[in-house]
């Protein structure tokens, strides 16, 4: 833009109406009019742009673009803004075109600032020891490296090193309001940096940070709302007197109701209503919804914290140095408790209050349950909840994601490598328990828990009814395309994987689900300085785009384990054995879901409901407010799925009779 001095002439136009400078040759413009100034102040060097549009605000009034009544000391203003009423100052700032900024009382930029970038956040152990360094376009994936894998000191050196010279790279002098932003009745800017399109309104306090909205993704801040040291992503909503210091807010999260956190991480999709959270590393999908909802010293992801959660990092020795592990997908019950450390294996359930220290990590999909201040677990029980079921559906349809760049790797998946392998470790565990023990016995004892002897047989079976589903529903996938009557030779060709580096052991960067070896050689790469940051990003979107095939590398070298035939040497009459097992074990899991799903009809569940009538009435206000079971949307997916998954099974298995 070509700003050029103010004539003699416009210097007098703005001077009868009402507006001062303390040197008008630093005053200059790109505009061809300067009527739209009134009673300004100008201080250092200003800029101001061009004033040809109306706004149309909330209930159809119209206001022209201009300056009003304030005080800018060294801001440059875009074309077509409207700044008006500023009860102090503007300083230090450059603000972009077609912008608002009504009601404000300060906006300032006091001496070198980073805006967000660098701020240390003490995750997971208030004292110190796993700080994540935020910056604004870090993962859920960095992140959790930085925060846990403190066992590589050298490699978690070289990324803060990377962290901190971006953050160099950042600082200015000057801060920046992106175009199209709406700011008004608000307090208190300092050293925050505003993306395109983003709306604030009635908030208290924003300081040093970083808002990275956009047009596809704008950021709403609405009334009370307080944040210092922070970065808020592209599609969040935060307003309702939430409070937030030190904290990364990742893509479309929804903060409110007086939500408060401190050293805290939010990656995708997080919502935080009413309650509290302290140094948590909150992975894509952690809800918390509830007063008196205390998330502390935890690491999370795809969790739902029930009203009245809480646990304890404090054993008033050392001080608040314990931690914990809520594994995807655990959720807690209401008025639940867990005194850290603990970990909670991936999709289980918290009822109670537990203090023993438990470690579920082998048995995926269990139920902790507190018995008399015991912790019972029942092993595998979730698989046939179908809460699991319909979170796992609801979750992707969720996503609230609007940025084309979406930061974090989000993998939706109940079955997966992740998941098969702590299964096939955990019918290990519970066949060596009752093998130590004797079939016999009443209850078995690990890791701080009891488990009776009815839920330890029911877990075996649950445990190998889902790895047959997972093993069959991928070789079936890979068998889609296998033409009929397709020789052994064919067949194994088609088998054998195309990518390798599944094998081994995976794990679950916080969304991301990869094979531990790729994640470790990426991870040797980068401590030898031949990844940057942006890179590290790229190859994890890379091996998230790659699952579905290293899925199939992993899976391969499980049948021979489990079905007692290897890939390499199978015939079409063993995968005929595969497929007639699949099949009994998705309808006999879909089965379990139909009449879990059942129970939410029953007479129980009606409690409540028609109060002033008989059974008759009492059912048809039920149904005309739950609806009919049969009719229920969940009910008849399930249905429907049973029917697709017998017909896919049945059409492979007619296309490999000879």
């Amino acid at each position: 833009m070509a700003y050029r001095n103010l004539t003699q002439q416009e210097i007098e136009k703005l001077q009868a109406a009402g507006c001062e400078a303390e040197d008008w040759g630093n005053v200059l413009t790109d505009a061809a009019e300067v009527g739209h100034i009134r009673r300004v102040h100008f201080s250092g060097t200003v800029r101001f742009g061009k004033f040809e549009r109306e706004f149309v605000f909330p209930g159809g009034l119209r206001k022209h673009a201009g300056i009003h009544d304030a005080i800018l000391h060294n801001v440059t203003v875009g074309d077509n803004c409207l700044i008006e009423n500023i009860s102090n100052y503007i300083a230090n700032y450059e603000i972009g075109h077609d912008t608002v900024l009504e009601n404000v009382d300060l906006v300032l930029t006091d001496g070198t600032c980073r805006f967000g970038n660098g701020v240390s956040v003490s995750v997971l152990n208030e004292t110190g020891g796993r700080e994540v360094l935020i910056y604004d376009r870090l993962t859920a994936q960095i992140a959790y490296v930085m925060a846990m894998y403190r066992h590589r000191p050298e490699l978690v050196k070289v990324l803060d090193q990377m962290v901190e010279d971006y953050a160099k790279s950042q600082e200015s002098t000057m801060g920046r309001i992106g175009n199209h932003v709406f700011i008004r009745n608000t307090r208190y800017l300092n050293g925050v940096r505003i993306g395109d399109y983003a709306v604030i309104s009635g908030v208290n306090r924003l300081r040093n940070g970083t808002v990275h909205s956009n047009e596809a993704a704008p950021v709403q801040i609405g009334h009370g709302v307080i944040a210092d040291n922070f970065i808020i992503c592209s599609g969040s909503h935060l307003t309702d007197n939430s409070t937030f210091t030190r904290c990364f807010i990742g893509q479309a999260c929804h903060f409110g109701h007086g939500y408060s956190a401190s050293d805290s991480l939010f990656f995708s999709n997080c919502q935080g209503e009413n309650g509290e959270a302290c140094s948590i590393f909150a992975g894509p999908f952690t809800v918390t919804h509830h007063k008196s909802t205390l998330l502390i010293a935890g690491n999370f992801s795809f969790m739902n914290a029930g009203s009245g959660s809480n646990q304890s990092n404090h054993m008033y020795k050392l001080g608040p140095i314990h931690q914990g592990i809520l594994e995807r997908g655990a959720k807690t019950s209401s008025d639940s408790y867990i005194l850290w450390p603990s970990r909670v294996g991936a999709f289980s359930l918290v009822m109670g209050r537990h203090v023993n220290h438990s470690d579920t990590t082998w048995l995926p999909f269990s139920y902790l349950i507190e018995q008399q201040n015991t912790t019972y677990l029942m092993p595998g029980v979730n698989l046939r909840s179908v809460g699991t079921i319909r979170d796992a559906q609801k979750w992707p349809k969720r996503d609230g994601r609007t940025d084309p760049d979406r930061l974090d790797c989000i993998n939706y998946n109940l079955l997966s490598p992740y998941t098969i392998q702590k299964m096939f470790k955990g019918v290990q565990l519970l066949k060596n328990l009752q093998y130590s023990s004797g079939e016999l016995s009443d209850v078995y004892s690990y890791h701080s828990a009891k488990i009776k002897n009815t839920s330890l047989k029911k877990g075996l079976m649950l445990y190998r009814t889902a790895i047959t589903k997972f093993l069959g529903n991928s070789i079936i996938k890979r068998l889609e395309n296998l033409p009929a009557k397709a020789t052994d030779a064919e067949i194994r060709a088609m088998l054998k994987p195309d990518l390798p580096g599944g094998k081994g052991k995976w794990t679950d960067l916080s969304g991301l689900i990869a094979p531990k070896g790729l994640v470790e050689a990426l991870l040797d790469r980068t401590e030898a300085g031949e990844v940057s940051l942006e890179g590290l990003a790229d190859a994890f979107r890379q091996m998230h785009a790659d699952y579905y095939r290293l899925e199939w590398t992993w899976a391969y070298d499980k049948y021979g384990d489990f079905f007692g035939f290897p890939l390499d040497t199978v015939t079409a009459d063993q995968v005929k054995e595969i497929v007639i097992k699949w099949k009994d074990a998705v309808i006999g899991l879909d089965e379990m879901l139909y009449e879990d799903a059942r129970k939410e009809f029953d007479l129980a569940s009606m409690t409540g409901f028609g109060a002033d009538g008989s059974r008759e009435e009492k059912e048809l206000d039920f149904e005309q407010v739950r609806g009919a079971f049969e009719s229920n949307s969940f009910v008849k997916a399930v249905l429907e799925h049973i029917r697709v998954k017998r017909a896919l099974g049945d059409d492979l298995l007619a296309r490999l009779e000879r």
